[in-house]
């Protein structure tokens, strides 16, 4: 079954996971995780989005 659309409320935060395929590693390194941060940071301003919290996980990532 497919997933219901998702309810998007202008100006309301969202909780985003993102996670690598078959729930393997995405970070394997410290410097995956700084250039992450960077990527969230550049992506952040281009779009004029605020990020409140996040959590970096070995496998997948809270925003």
């Amino acid at each position: 079954m497919a997933r219901l659309p998702r309810i998007v409320i202008p100006g309301q935060p969202l909780h985003v996971i993102q996670r690598g395929n078959n729930r393997q590693k995405t970070f394997f390194k410290v410097e995956d995780y700084q250039k992450y941060l960077d990527s969230l940071k550049q992506s952040a301003q281009e779009y004029d989005c605020d990020i409140h919290a996040y959590v970096l996980m070995t496998n997948h990532v809270h925003l």
